[in-house]
């Protein structure tokens, strides 16, 4: 099957995304749209969104998350840039941003207005929160984190600490996507679009909402994760032989018998104030450190063959990089070979590497990449054109400074001036 067919075979195949999003949030959204079959057009500024040059822990979010799109670079803030995206938008079925309340609004692009311009229009707000008394606020995921408990759940009692990854983020612009297949779903109702908001704050408390309602039932303060009573005896870190570290689970009478069998444990076993789960919970003081000063004996990759024969859960102690060689995803095709154009990996040469896929399949199938980050407005000019602007627009456009086409890697001899524009 070849990747026009393949693509046809998508859901949202045949669906217009236009976004203008940067950093996480936004792009996420466009990003599970545009994997799921989505043509999806990102605007950018001349100078290209901020994120394609971010460094430190921001140097992976321009490569992760605008994969399988589009790149139009565009001057919004001059009526001539905002015509384009009118044009684009006219018959686009999905608008998607991440600016601060009111942006879009003064530059023609708010919902009142697209909204008249294309009544079918669904149109997707990220923000920080929802309508209301805190909407005024600039968010973060850290901001949301530590004011939305989160941070408090996550680190040791008096030291809040955020998630290790942009979890609202991501999963803020996860809930922008599920509100656009949900109001394209009722388009095909009503026959008209909608506004979709998604926001950073509401989406942390939707992720601490297990811990609300343990309060509400058992009316006990959830503890921080670090120092909280685990609902098991065993379920924690173990320090064992080389001074290495494992995670070990056992979570069941059935599972400490398999556990005490297979290490030995006889007498732990037939121990009656340990038998069963609720009550070694009510033992851990004295019953861990048992635990661990035993399994000190063993390597670690002896314990999880052992484990891994009885059926008991464990995992090792892995870093984000060493998942590039995992033999699981590398098995299920959860990563994708990719190579990533210089100014969308911000290191100024292409990078040959692997990115994560969706972690999902349809028929059995992982949702393939179908094209690497864009580089900065690679399809200025082919969206242009197919808007009916000729190539002497494109040049009068691009010779204003109101867009930028990119016709090949910097530096390539083949690239056009804007002189030869006009004879395209």
């Amino acid at each position: 099957m070849s990747d026009v067919q393949a693509n046809r075979n998508l859901p949202y195949s045949g669906v217009r995304v236009v976004e203008m999003t940067h950093m996480v949030m936004g792009p996420t959204c466009g990003m599970v749209l545009a994997d799921l079959g989505a043509e999806v057009i990102k605007v950018e500024p001349i100078s290209g969104d901020s994120t394609r040059v971010l460094r430190g822990s921001g140097a992976g979010f321009f490569s992760t998350f605008n994969r399988n799109k589009k790149s139009i670079a565009v001057d919004v803030k001059d009526p001539r840039g905002v015509e384009i995206v009118h044009k684009l938008l006219g018959g686009a079925d999905v608008f998607s941003e991440n600016f601060k309340s009111g942006t879009m609004d003064k530059l023609g692009l708010g919902y009142a207005a697209l909204s008249r311009l294309n009544p079918r229009l669904v149109y997707v707000s990220h923000k920080g929160f929802l309508p209301g008394p805190y909407d005024h606020r600039t968010a973060l995921d850290e901001v949301v984190q530590m004011m939305g408990g989160l941070a408090y759940m996550t680190g040791p009692d008096g030291r809040p600490l955020r998630a290790g990854t942009s979890v609202n983020d991501i999963m803020g612009g996860m809930f922008g996507a599920i509100g656009a297949m949900a109001a394209l779903a009722q388009r095909e109702r009503t026959g008209r679009g909608q506004e979709v908001q998604s926001a950073l704050f509401e989406n942390n408390v939707f992720l601490v909402a297990q811990h609300m309602m343990q309060y509400a039932v058992t009316g006990k303060a959830a503890a921080p994760m670090p120092s909280r009573i685990s609902a098991w005896a065993v379920y924690d870190v173990f320090s064992v032989k080389n001074g290495a570290q494992i995670f070990l689970a056992v979570v069941s009478d059935t599972q400490w018998g398999l556990f005490c069998d297979a290490f030995g444990l006889a007498e732990l076993k037939a121990d009656e104030r340990i038998a069963s789960n609720n009550q070694r919970v009510q033992a851990r003081e004295w019953l861990l450190p048992q635990l661990r000063k035993h399994m000190e004996a063993f390597t670690a990759a002896e314990i999880s063959a052992i484990f891994e024969r009885c059926g008991l859960p464990y995992a090792p102690l892995t870093k984000p990089q060493d998942l590039f060689d995992d033999p699981h995803l590398l098995a299920t095709g959860g990563l994708a070979e990719v190579t990533l154009p210089p100014d969308a990996s911000g290191a100024g040469q292409a990078i040959a590497t692997r990115t994560v896929l969706l972690p999902l399949t349809l028929g059995g199938e992982r949702l393939h990449l179908r094209a690497a980050p864009p580089s900065l407005g690679q399809d200025t000019q082919a969206l242009l054109t197919g808007l009916g602007y000729t190539p002497e627009d494109l040049r009068q456009l691009t010779e204003a400074g109101i867009v930028k086409c990119q016709y090949a890697q910097p530096g390539d001899a083949s690239k056009p001036s804007a002189n030869e524009l006009a004879s395209a």
